[in-house]
């Protein structure tokens, strides 16, 4: 992204009022950033149904001088930032609706990886959700997963350290600008995640942690990844959060059972009581639940429709599929341009006309 129009994102981004949705909204109204800006107010108004007060603050333009400003911070530091348009983008993210405009990234990692989980977890993890975790990395070490966490106590660096210990791509998502480190007492293990990985955040150099920008850290997590996997929680938790937006981004979502009397078991059981995440016991069952395994699953057969009716937005996901003949939901999604919710509905309606089938890890081929 050229210099020009990173400052103007910058600058909407500042703007109170404008959050991701509707950033994005704007741009592609006006196809980029600097036009939202060179726009009049009445024409923002008509054309982006936006208010008439945010309209009045877009014209203005009062953010420009603080845009700036974390320019000069952003290359000062070496900091990348990743515009949600451009390819090198985390695609997975691209996907969901409330995605930053804007990333920031301190290293220079692979961010294009299929095979990217989140693992995440209470701060007080037992010997038994440590054991688990350790154990879970080393044995999906030959699918070359990327492990994707918060950076947190606990659970989060448990999975990062992990991750390095296997030689696995590990990814921190902070819920503050680079010019910080939460907690303080991580600050030493920082240098560890360069070696094969690093650290994306949403906020601003200087953006210290503050409460709420935890949850927003946590969205990141879930929607960075294939499948979120929660491994430790109490019936409250951060994580618990974490697994609520995997599950409204339709990513798939797992948890690790436990006795029903241990505190730090209660979230997990709780989800999958409900339906909210599959059961898993070891890297085998996640590994079988994504569809890694190289091997064919044993699918049910389906008969297909002789003649087959399709309207006119079912037809373009059944061309899609039958041009790939299996892709995941996402990847559907975004190709064929359509909202995940709207895209799971047009699935199921071709799942039951017997024409598409549903595959493990939320992929679905063509019959």
């Amino acid at each position: 992204m050229l210099e020009e129009e990173l400052l103007h994102v910058l600058a909407l981004q500042k703007l109170q009022g404008v959050g991701n949705v509707t950033a994005k909204k704007l741009i592609h109204t006006f196809g980029s950033a600097k036009n939202v800006f060179t726009r009049g107010k009445s024409l923002l108004k008509d054309t982006s149904d936006i208010s008439f007060s945010l309209a009045q603050k877009i014209v203005k333009a009062t953010t420009f001088n603080e845009a700036e400003k974390e320019l000069q911070q952003l290359e000062k530091h070496k900091i990348t930032p990743l515009f949600y348009k451009d390819t090198n983008y985390p695609e997975l993210l691209k996907n969901c609706a409330d995605g930053p405009i804007l990333l920031f990234s301190d290293s220079d990692f692979e961010l294009k990886n299929n095979r990217c989980i989140s693992i995440v977890g209470t701060r007080n993890m037992t010997s038994y959700g440590k054991g688990f975790c350790k154990e879970l990395i080393a044995n999906l070490a030959g699918y070359n997963p990327t492990i994707v966490s918060g950076f947190a106590y606990g659970v989060d660096m448990c999975a990062h350290l992990s991750a390095i210990e296997n030689d696995l791509q590990t990814i921190g998502v902070f819920a503050h600008g680079f010019g910080h480190v939460y907690p303080k007492n991580h600050h030493h293990k920082k240098h560890l995640f360069y070696e094969g990985g690093g650290f994306l955040t949403e906020f601003w150099y200087d953006q210290a942690p503050l409460r709420e920008y935890f949850l927003q850290r946590n969205r990141i997590v879930a929607g960075l990844s294939q499948a979120t996997i929660v491994i430790e929680s109490a019936s409250k938790g951060g994580s618990l959060i974490t697994a609520s937006f995997a599950n409204s981004y339709h990513r798939e979502v797992c948890a690790v059972p436990g006795n029903t009397n241990a505190r730090y078991s209660q979230g997990c059981n709780a989800l999958i009581r409900d339906h909210k995440a599959a059961l898993i016991s070891n890297a085998e069952d996640l590994v079988s639940y994504l569809g890694w395994d190289t091997k064919a699953p044993s699918v049910t057969q389906v008969q297909p429709s002789l003649f087959l009716e399709l309207d006119e937005q079912e037809q373009p996901v059944y061309d899609y599929l039958k041009v790939n003949e299996q892709a995941q939901l996402d990847a559907i999604a975004l190709d064929c341009k359509l909202p995940v919710h709207k895209l799971a509905a047009l699935l199921v309606a071709l799942e039951m006309k017997g024409c598409v089938q549903k595959m493990p890890g939320k992929s679905f081929r063509i019959i």
